[in-house]
């Protein structure tokens, strides 16, 4: 017997996120899960992946959670990516922690990615934190 090889094209991967992030959105929490795994195992290096299982924590409000996967893996391997920074400053103001949350927030503040950017700043501006 003969099996055919699947792979995951870009724009098929690029759907799959915005169903998940969908997912996500309107409590289908499981559901969106599922598709995360899936595209973790097909696209293991996209850091939008990580993004969206930090959102998908958040929302479940696994604050602990989240932190814990931004810490110990996500921002391990994209120690740079200001969104993934943003989150983690969300997942901190969330978990009660908004003065932990000012660091990670004001280096996305500063950064180049301006999605990131806008939301830490919004998410300084909510705790009454500076932004630089």
């Amino acid at each position: 017997m003969s099996y055919c090889s699947f792979d995951l094209q870009k724009e098929e991967a690029r759907l799959l996120l915005q169903t998940a992030l969908v997912a996500t959105g309107k409590n289908f929490f499981k559901s969106a899960a599922g598709i995360l795994a899936a595209l973790e195992a097909f696209r293991p290096d996209e850091v939008s992946v990580a993004v969206a299982k930090a959102i998908l924590m958040i929302s479940v409000q696994d604050f602990d959670l989240a932190l814990s996967f931004l810490d110990r893996e996500a921002l391990v391997k994209w120690p740079d990516s200001a969104m993934l920074k943003a989150f983690r400053g969300m997942a901190l103001i969330r978990a009660g922690r908004k003065d932990d949350a000012v660091g990670c927030l004001t280096e996305a503040v500063q950064s180049n990615d301006k999605a990131a950017a806008n939301l830490a700043s919004g998410l300084l501006s909510d705790i009454g934190g500076n932004v630089k």
